[in-house]
């Protein structure tokens, strides 16, 4: 399933985890916008929350800490996220233009509230050793996951999808669902396409893929980077640790030697 909106400023809903219509994340997404002024608090009393900043300024209040935040974009800059067990509490105030994406699921373990700073959020390249003639290469960044928060019911991180290159690729799966949500460098022209449940859909700025089966690789038109969030959400006694079921078809594209004609 693939969901798009014209965001507006202010909290953006995407889904819910209370009012499932098919897609089965069993997560709330939305994207929150706030200019300069504005504030926003975040509380669930049953359900964890994090939110990654895609670009802005802003400081955020939570237990008691202040702290200031700035990333002017994410492909230069690594980035910040906020991960509330239920109960938690936070406030934001914007400093200028801000973008939020945020993610919620169900969850009655506690765990230590934690700010993920840019300097302990690793940003991998991935695919730049030559693998399928640097055609996948990119940027993968991971706040958090089960191997960091073993408490949490949900992973979430970030890919740096550069112009013309494909990313979750070669094509794998899990039985885990889980959710890209595009930011675009150039929001109004950028464009790529996206494997949903085994239909291709063309993606933009602020669309969303829901992915529950199946493989679902992502390719950007050339000319425009992306930046996606990735979510998974962990399936009761069954949850994501690093688990990727490769299509046996394409492992062979891993070897930067693999024999296929580039064109040289």
């Amino acid at each position: 399933m693939y969901v798009e909106k014209d965001c507006r400023r202010g909290y953006n809903e995407y889904i819910s985890a209370d009012v499932n219509n098919g897609e089965n994340s069993y997560m709330d997404v939305a994207l929150l916008i706030m200019e300069d002024g504005d504030t926003f608090e975040f509380h669930e009393e049953e359900k964890e929350m994090a939110w990654i900043m895609f670009c802005g300024n802003a400081t955020v209040e939570y237990d008691g800490k202040s702290v200031d935040m700035d990333r002017p974009n994410p492909f230069d800059y690594s980035t910040w996220c906020l991960h509330l067990a239920a109960g938690g509490s936070c406030k934001l105030t914007a400093h200028g233009h801000c973008e939020f994406y945020v993610q919620k699921t169900y969850n009655d373990k506690k765990f230590e509230n934690h700010l993920y700073t840019p300097d302990e959020t690793d940003t991998w390249r991935r695919g730049a050793d030559g693998e399928c003639a640097g055609c996948i290469k990119r940027d993968v960044r991971t706040s958090f996951d089960y191997e960091i928060n073993p408490l949490s019911n949900m992973v979430l991180g970030e890919v740096i999808n550069l112009p013309g290159k494909w990313s979750s690729y070669p094509p794998h799966s899990h039985p885990q669902p889980e959710v890209y949500f595009y930011h675009f460098e150039k929001p109004e022209e950028g464009f790529g396409a996206s494997w949903c449940d085994g239909e291709i859909v063309e993606v933009h700025n602020n669309g969303m893929s829901i992915i529950t089966e199946g493989v679902h690789p992502v390719v950007m038109a050339p000319g425009f980077a992306c930046c996606y969030a990735w979510g998974i959400r962990h399936m009761p006694d069954n949850p994501w640790e690093k688990t990727r079921i490769d299509d046996p078809k394409y492992v062979y594209l891993y070897d930067k030697d693999a024999e296929f004609w580039r064109g040289e």
